[in-house]
């Protein structure tokens, strides 16, 4: 591993360990909070019959896909943390216009008369007038490079990305917004650049395959979008992120690894 990316071994192993110690306290641990999950699947007489192991693996993988989901989106943050400025608004001004433009795109989109492209941006953006009431948005990640603040990015993130029609809507939707109010804003020069993104952390077809999802394309080109290796090497700022958060992981799973095993032999029949 680069040594410029040390840190990210750093961040892997800390937040895995914390991750599988609260995960095994969460049903093992006295009046552990979710060890009713598994003892109501050791009543499915239909699912018991398969084994202890089974089981309890049952029970615990909604969970662990939760969970384990919410905390790589952390272990995310503090990658991004250490090459960006990270803020979740924008603050600035969008005029009517605007919000109509972004309706009549989005709805070229849905029909299918216009394949979504990066120069669509400025199709939206209206200038307004600063005395206009400034309007706060909510973001998933709103980004600045530290080594080059002129450079500025908009980012949704979903960890498995998995949308649905609706929500590849309202997620292009809520982007488009944030662009124009950010555009809009005092801290904006003429010479920054805003792009926007849609991210997800692993490529669900495999690895190196072509990431394909139609409910997503329908709405995003794609320069805006982040899949898996793309995703970490923007976050960590460098053409070897993946490979960097990949071999950590890997190398930090057995903490996790170990607290599963223990989770199924507190749980294993007399």
């Amino acid at each position: 591993m680069s040594s410029n990316l040390a840190y990210v071994d750093k961040i892997v192993e800390t937040e895995i360990k914390d991750f599988a110690d609260k995960f095994l306290k969460d049903y093992c641990n006295g009046k552990a909070s979710k060890k009713a999950n598994i003892l109501n699947k050791k009543n499915n007489i239909f699912i018991a019959a398969l084994g202890d192991e089974i089981t309890v693996y049952s029970a615990l993988m909604r969970s662990l896909d939760s969970s384990l989901g919410n905390r790589l989106e952390k272990i995310a943050k503090l990658i991004a943390n250490e090459n960006y400025e990270v803020r979740n608004e924008v603050k600035g001004y969008i005029s009517e216009d605007s919000i109509r433009a972004i309706a009549s795109l989005l709805e070229s989109y849905k029909n299918r008369s216009k394949r979504p492209k990066e120069k669509d941006l400025e199709l939206i953006y209206r200038e307004v007038d600063s005395s206009k009431k400034l309007k706060r948005h909510a973001s998933d990640y709103y980004l600045t490079l530290r080594s080059d603040p002129s450079q500025k990015f908009l980012v949704e993130l979903k960890i498995g990305g998995d949308l649905d029609n609706k929500k590849a809507r309202s997620e292009k939707e809520a982007l488009l917004e944030q662009y124009v109010i950010l555009r809009n804003s005092d801290e904006i020069k003429p010479s920054d650049t805003v792009k926007i993104f849609f991210c997800t952390a692993y490529n669900k077809y495999g690895e190196d395959a072509k990431w394909t999802q139609e409910r997503v394309r329908q709405f995003f080109c794609d320069s805006e979008i982040k899949v898996g290796r793309d995703f970490w090497n923007f976050f960590c700022n460098s053409p070897e992120g993946y490979e960097a958060v990949k071999s950590s992981y890997l190398k930090h799973a057995h903490f996790l690894k170990d607290a599963l095993k223990e989770i199924v032999e507190h749980f294993a029949s007399p």
